[in-house]
């Protein structure tokens, strides 16, 4: 199944939640979720897939929410302790969720995963995710976390963050980009976003002005990749359900005909999913219910532009007289 879907604004007569699901009405009929089912929502956010998952479960079934975020677990179990549906969230990065299920003895009928940022998140300049305003360099999802982007900057060679800013951002100048960091830092500790977004620009030179994105763009979607281990959490996830589509006669932790979907933003987090979705349909334990990524509508994109480069795959278990 692949198009665009009609654009729907969930309601769930809460005011403001601080961001927006993406892709909600792909999510709900492709996913699918049925009364008294079980939803692993690994990227809980501010719970606004999971309050529409809830919806569609019910009483009788569950939502199990991670997210490294603590303002988030707590605004998500405030808004789906009115949901009447059993909501479990767990202060913690998704890779720990199988072994969560199996602890729990619980298996997934629905495997969620919404790689973006909630808006608070990127519109709080304390936490240093964006260039827009100035604040720290930080870009922890979790502010316990031990490192900031502010101390792979001050600690890593030129080499290193060059690596880092060509391989996370896929940004062609990551050398230029290094080496004005690394001149810089030595008489002045890069600390802030505007100060950083500055270098960056400076790095471009006269490209800055026919950049398309600005110039700061992938290399600070680069830093906030190697802060979180974004990718190896990724390729864990990825690793733990192709595990668990071998498992599904025993005892994995998912459900006969689950159902996987991940959102993801970049061209690096996507080729992953595709990858191992693909992979895993080859081998006969999925069927794809996306050949190509699920992408926002005209209408989502107007309501909420930061749907613009989300892309939707989502995949099923395959029975076993399917294979």
């Amino acid at each position: 199944m692949d198009g665009h879907f009609p654009f729907i604004w969930y309601n769930d007569d809460m005011p403001d939640h601080g961001h927006t699901p993406v892709l909600l009405e792909p999510v709900l009929q492709l996913l699918n979720p049925q009364p008294g089912e079980i939803v692993l929502d690994c990227t809980v956010g501010r719970g606004g897939h999971s309050a529409a998952f809830a919806d569609a479960v019910g009483p009788e079934g569950k939502i199990i929410g991670f997210d490294l975020d603590p303002e988030n677990i707590k605004y998500s179990s405030q808004r789906l302790e009115s949901s009447g549906v059993p909501f479990l969230a767990i202060h913690d990065s998704f890779v720990r969720a199988p072994a969560k299920l199996a602890e729990l003895g619980v298996r997934a009928d629905v495997i969620f995963a919404d790689l973006g940022f909630s808006t608070r998140q990127m519109d709080n300049p304390d936490r240093g995710f964006s260039f827009q305003t100035d604040g720290p360099l930080d870009m922890r999802l979790d502010p316990a976390s031990p490192v900031t982007a502010a101390d792979l900057i001050a600690s890593m060679s030129e080499r290193e963050l060059a690596a880092i800013i060509a391989e996370n951002g896929e940004e062609p100048l990551a050398g230029k980009i290094a080496r004005k960091l690394v001149q810089n830092r030595r008489t002045l500790p890069i600390q802030t976003t505007a100060r950083l977004a500055q270098l960056v620009e400076e790095a471009y030179g006269s490209r800055a002005r026919t950049s398309r994105l600005h110039p700061a763009t992938r290399t600070f979607m680069a830093l906030r990749i190697a802060v979180n281990d974004e990718l190896a959490a990724l390729r864990s996830l990825l690793d733990d359900i192709s595990r668990g589509a071998e498992r599904i006669e025993s005892d994995g932790w998912i459900n006969a005909a689950a159902r996987v979907g991940v959102i993801s933003f970049h061209s690096l987090e996507d080729r992953l999913v595709k990858q191992a979705f693909a992979t895993l349909e080859k081998r006969g334990k999925v069927s794809r219910l996306t050949k190509r990524p699920i992408t926002a509508g005209q209408e989502e994109v107007q309501a909420n532009p930061r749907a613009r480069s989300a892309k939707l795959r989502v995949a099923r278990m395959a029975h076993h007289s399917e294979v």
